[in-house]
């Protein structure tokens, strides 16, 4: 379909807009694919990201469908017109794919493809990906098919942006990359400082002990007491370090991503199965998700800690435009009013005051030996 200059201007610049739109890697390759089918009216798109052995480390496709990409089965290697592509650098606009020398063939469930027009996506003198398209939709059933010169160069201007929002893409990973093993460094000196002093005591009392159990026992006895606290209190601090690993921001990875993250640390870093269920939840306001976030980590840390819990299962639910977060245990359970009597919380005014601040309510059900479930609901934007 042939698009004038302001239809055509609007649709370079639709296109580019959602680009820009994206971090991910992933994401901004999938944008670039439908944006360059949509843009020139073809049936099929591809983006190839090449690697060093003569394959695609990334190779994403729009205008089939998941069967018919499962059929078609593994990805394709850099020969043929991939390869003139990506070592000759250089635009391919053939009328008919098949005829040309180069041409190889392709599996048996994959769609046949005649009009071709590709090119490479460069930063700098390197290549870094492979664009093409594939069967120009025809306006009239009569009508002659095949990309044109107006098309090469609209997919040349989406190229060149192409090659930017990738690139950028690609510095943010792995600016994230190096914040995530920042952050572990960070970990290692707090545990350092924090538990290591302790097992250190600790292996001081031990050996004290053992050198005691024969010509002082009740000596002994005291000592192995303080080797039992010692070790109560380094599992306390390796487990508040464990919790104060922060996951990735939440305006980065969103709320579901966050959370199961932290439940993953938490589940290794616990005798307790700790699980975590995510379903159908959009993304919500940020204070919303930060509300959510803390609630869940605070009633995590008290089924972790004081309920002697096996299995503690968190879920994230979506209702309406908003979401419930629910966290269950099969602790031991406590009478929520005698709680109050006795003036301890477990961080229950906490999470009401977290919950209410955003427009949300808090429920909690509990009683002695029937384990606990918090569950917090919030509204969307």
């Amino acid at each position: 379909m042939s698009q004038g200059p302001r239809s055509g201007l609007a649709a370079v610049s639709s296109a580019l807009l959602a680009m820009s739109r994206h971090l991910e890697v992933r994401d901004v390759l999938k944008t670039i694919v439908a944006s360059a089918r949509e843009l020139l009216d073809a049936q099929y798109a591809a983006l190839g990201v090449p690697d060093d052995h003569g394959g695609f480390a990334q190779f994403v496709v729009d205008g089939v469908s998941d069967d018919q990409w499962k059929a078609i089965g593994p990805l394709p290697r850099q020969h043929g017109i991939l390869a003139a592509m990506l070592q000759e650098a250089k635009v391919e606009r053939l009328a008919d794919v098949r005829k040309d020398p180069r041409f190889e063939g392709w599996p048996s469930a994959h769609p046949d493809m005649a009009d071709f027009l590709g090119l490479p996506i460069r930063d700098g003198d390197e290549v870094i990906g492979a664009l093409f398209l594939a069967n120009k939709t025809c306006p009239k059933p009569e009508g002659s098919c095949g990309f044109t010169a107006e098309d090469e160069e609209l997919l040349s201007i989406l190229a060149q942006h192409a090659a930017i929002a990738l690139t950028n893409a690609r510095l943010y990973e792995r600016s994230r990359e190096l914040t995530i093993a920042e952050e572990r460094s960070r970990l290692a000196h707090e545990l350092h400082d924090a538990v290591s002093q302790k097992l250190f005591s600790l292996r001081l009392t031990a050996q004290a002990a053992a050198a005691l159990i024969d010509r002082d026992p009740a000596r002994a006895k005291g000592e192995l007491h303080q080797v039992a606290a010692l070790a109560a209190e380094a599992a306390d601090e390796l487990r508040a370090a464990v919790v104060e690993l922060r996951p990735a921001a939440l305006d980065e990875d969103g709320l579901v991503a966050t959370l199961r993250t932290q439940i993953q640390v938490l589940d290794r870093a616990h005798t307790a199965r700790v699980t975590f269920a995510g379903r159908g939840v959009k993304a919500l306001p940020a204070a919303q998700e930060e509300a959510v976030l803390r609630v869940a980590q605070e009633a995590l840390h008290n089924a972790l800690r004081h309920s002697g819990a096996e299995h503690v299962e968190v879920t994230l639910d979506r209702r309406g435009s908003g979401a419930v977060l629910r966290v269950t245990d099969n602790g031991s359970g406590f009478d929520p009013k005698a709680i109050r009597r006795a003036g301890r919380h477990l961080g229950l005014v906490s999470m009401r005051d977290r919950s209410s601040g955003v427009g949300g309510t808090l429920a909690v059900e509990s009683a002695p030996g029937k384990g606990t479930t918090i569950e917090m609901e919030v509204p969307g934007g």
